[in-house]
């Protein structure tokens, strides 16, 4: 299993283009892939659990991965993250 943890930059939060950008890439990965803060986790290939978490601006968003591409899928959404105004968290 993989974790990252990102903080979360930009002045809308995770709102709908990039929840929907990084939904479409999970989905692209056969991996159990979670994402949330430590209150809760939500399956990232479901684009209702993503928004319903309404994460905001300067939040930590954690995102584990599970399974046989898992070095593949946390690869492919850290280059997503860092493209998208996420930073990683200390």
């Amino acid at each position: 299993m993989k974790e990252i943890k990102y903080l979360i930059n930009d002045e809308l939060g995770l709102h709908a283009r990039p929840a929907g950008l990084l939904v479409k890439l999970a989905a692209k990965y056969k991996s159990d892939i979670q994402l949330g803060t430590p209150a809760k986790m939500v399956n990232a290939k479901r684009i209702i659990g993503v928004m319903a978490l309404t994460l905001k601006q300067g939040q930590e968003l954690t995102m584990t991965f599970s399974g046989e591409d898992e070095d593949l899928a946390a690869a492919a959404v850290e280059a997503f993250l860092a493209e998208n105004n996420f930073s990683p968290a200390a």
